[in-house]
């Protein structure tokens, strides 16, 4: 094999994907970890820059932007169901203030930006016309190009595609083969899997496997619980996402009847993937405050996530210099969604010697970082 990748979520079979249509030879190692990010994922997709982004995360982002329509429609056009749709994106508020039109237009008149789309401001009780369980008062700013991603699918999707271009797969935990100069692959249960170059995109866990290395990843998790609503007789499949400008809360609609509403954000959980009475208290209550419709919807579940997060709020993407051979790719938090199909690739460009095409500076593995 030429490359092994660690790590089954959307951004290690995004990497899976790259490498195998470029006809590498790939093996994907997962220990299906419960919790893992994807799967629970609110699955709001807004992938462009914002005006306070540095330069190379701006970069990113943009490269970002216009990496997913292509890839989600090679995948559609290849027979996968990605779970990916553009039903666009309401940023809404009662006052007027904070659903930030002035930004958002701003934004989508640059070329790079084309993929946003049309950006429409709403008088109050127009955004209810779209999701119709808003409040009258609200009103707020409409961008055309937003999408959600079901996570779980679109994870589906890519290991498929990849599997049918060659992808050998493993399932279990593994460690890193480590001769005390380079990393040559991966063992899984007593089999040794050799390549020269692993991709290290296993989330939260991620840490874990370098640790036995010796090297100390800045990666840790940070629990979220994501609670689904059923509205039986509605159909959601029409509603576009949803950003409360007031809250940086946030709200999603899947097909044919479900939605669902920000989760919590708990660092202090580790590696605790339970669904909490406090964790389960907060959803309810945020949700009903905010859409006081949701009351008499069903509570279908609550999923668990645990996000891959950094102190410095910045991923890690690239190699580490006291680890030759290994390739990082994690640490995009609450972001995985919209940002882990590039995060992958550009995993997919290093593995293969090439040029990654942005600035990865920021983003070392191996950078220093100050504790919270």
């Amino acid at each position: 094999m030429d490359v092994i990748i660690v790590g089954g979520g959307i951004v290690g079979t995004s990497a899976a994907f790259h490498l195998a249509r470029k006809g590498v030879s790939t093996a994907l190692v997962d220990a299906s970890h419960p919790g893992q990010a994807t799967a629970a994922g609110l699955g709001v997709v807004f992938p462009w820059p914002l005006p306070w982004d540095e330069p190379p995360v701006w970069d990113f982002k943009a490269r970002a932007a216009e990496h997913y329509p292509r890839l989600m429609a090679e995948l559609a056009e290849d027979g996968q169901a990605t779970g990916y749709e553009v039903v666009g994106g309401l940023s809404v508020d009662r006052e007027g203030d904070d659903a930030g039109f002035d930004l958002l237009r701003n934004l989508s008149e640059r070329p790079e930006f084309a993929t946003m789309g049309a950006v429409e401001r709403l008088a109050p009780g127009g955004p209810r016309e779209r999701f119709p369980l808003l409040p009258e008062a609200y009103g707020g700013v409409f961008v055309e190009g937003m999408a959600r991603l079901n996570g779980a699918a679109a994870r589906v999707a890519l290991f498929n595609a990849a599997e049918e271009r060659g992808l050998r797969y493993f399932k279990g935990e593994c460690r890193l083969l480590w001769d005390g100069r380079r990393v040559g692959g991966v063992r899984v249960g007593s089999e040794a899997l050799e390549a020269p170059v692993v991709v290290v995109a296993a989330g939260a866990w991620s840490a874990g496997l370098l640790a036995t290395a010796g090297v100390d990843l800045p990666v840790h998790p940070v629990r979220g619980q994501v609670t689904h609503f059923a509205l039986p007789g509605r159909d959601t499949r029409a509603w576009p996402v949803v950003r409360f400008g007031e809250r940086g809360y946030f709200v999603s609609a899947f097909g044919p009847d479900r939605v669902v509403t920000g989760g919590t954000w708990e660092p202090e959980a580790g590696f605790d993937r339970r669904v909490t009475a406090s964790g389960l208290l907060h959803n309810l209550s945020t949700a009903v405050e905010v859409l006081p419709e949701l009351a008499d919807a069903t509570v279908v579940e609550t999923r668990v996530g645990l996000r891959p997060c950094t102190h410095d709020g910045r991923q890690l993407l690239g190699t580490v210099e006291r680890l030759p051979g290994v390739v990082v790719a994690t640490g995009l938090g609450g972001e995985g969604l919209t940002f882990g199909p590039f995060q992958g690739l550009v995993a997919a460009r290093l593995a293969m010697g090439e040029d990654p095409g942005v600035d990865l500076s920021p983003f070392r593995p191996d950078r220093p970082m100050a504790p919270a």
